[in-house]
């Protein structure tokens, strides 16, 4: 009974396994280093590894833990965690440094340095990097949406922003500095277009989970703020915002790991190159990780403004979902994509 359990699991598990890139790197040709590293796990981490891999990290799952002392072998050329992301997330995957590793995993941070590594490959996100060359929405800079495009009639203005008159009003943001007295390290807001959704919710957290509508979980529900009349558009971008993004602040700054099945696009002062005009718009895809804020780049950048414009707030991130903006784009400014965020970063004393 024991053993026809443990079968029936390993079976579950490559009823899950990605399709191969191509014939010479398929799964089969990982089939006898998967067999020896689920050999070694126990039965509650081999239960956890079902859990994580069926339910395509929709949920909260445990850590998986593989010894790290233990030479590799010829059955097992890659390391445990890169292994089980290439069955099941990633086939193309080839190094760990391609890797990163989530907030909500113990191997996280301090807590990998132990005998014991966590290979859940859930726990794990792909590191995105520009594109070389880079896409055309990265080589043009970005231009103030709110001074350009008509207001619109009740709607309310962004908290926070460009402006060409020059001047510096942002209540967005030094609502955000004077919080940092309650622990509060960013406070996010949702728009749809030019219009903003709901209050702004406060991050107390190190990290937050951002979605839309999840049977289980925690975070920012964006499916919980109530609208007057959503446009076609708006319920069609909605239904793709799904697991949304989990916004986390850590060591080197702040991260934004793509949790839905569709691209999200960020905006941030401190994503483009040093001395560049303007600022550039990344795509994440589903799945990858980037750092969308930098503590210590953002210190050179007091007074930024782009050439033309008024001042802009060096500590804000601007997330949307699935729709890109830009001169390459449909949508000129970020207030035509029909759902976006605002994310107002407090000033570190």
């Amino acid at each position: 009974m024991f053993r026809s359990r443990r079968a029936g699991l390993v079976r579950r598990l490559w009823r899950q396994r990605c399709p191969a890139p191509s014939p010479e790197d398929g799964p089969g040709a990982l089939k006898p280093a998967a067999h020896a590293l689920f050999k070694k796990l126990k039965d509650e981490e081999l239960e956890l590894l079902v859990q994580a891999v069926e339910s395509r990290g929709a949920g909260p799952s445990g850590c998986v833990w593989v010894a790290r002392a233990e030479p590799r072998g010829p059955k097992q050329a890659l390391p445990p965690q890169v292994l089980l992301c290439r069955l099941f997330r990633w086939p193309d995957l080839r190094h760990p440094h391609e890797l990163k590793r989530l907030s909500c995993c113990q191997s996280f941070g301090g807590g990998g340095e132990g005998p014991a590594l966590c290979c859940n490959p859930h726990h794990l996100s792909r590191l995105a990097v520009p594109e070389t060359p880079p896409p055309p929405y990265s080589k043009t800079s970005f231009s103030c949406p709110w001074t350009e495009v008509p207001e619109a009639p009740g709607s309310s203005p962004p908290e926070s922003g460009c402006s060409t008159r020059g001047d510096w009003r942002d209540p967005g943001l030094a609502r955000s500095r004077s919080s940092l007295r309650d622990g509060c390290w960013c406070k996010v807001a949702y728009w749809e277009y030019r219009t903003r959704v709901g209050r702004l919710y406060t991050v107390h957290q190190a990290s937050v989970d951002i979605f839309c509508e999840l049977p289980q979980g925690s975070g920012f529900s964006l499916g919980q703020l109530q609208a007057g009349r959503r446009s076609t558009a708006v319920h069609r971008a909605r239904g793709k915002i799904g697991r949304g993004l989990l916004l986390s602040r850590e060591r080197d700054g702040v991260w934004a790991y793509n949790r839905s099945e569709h691209p999200i696009f960020v905006s941030s002062p401190t994503l483009g190159a040093p001395g560049a005009r303007g600022l550039p718009v990344r795509k994440v895809l589903p799945g990858y990780s980037l750092q969308v804020f930098d503590y210590e780049r953002v210190g050179s950048l007091a007074g930024w403004r782009k050439p033309g414009d008024g001042p802009c707030d060096p500590h804000t991130v601007r997330v949307s979902f699935a729709k890109g903006w830009g001169p390459c784009y449909s949508r000129p400014f970020i207030t035509a994509c029909p759902c976006w965020l605002e994310i107002l970063l407090a000033q570190p004393r």
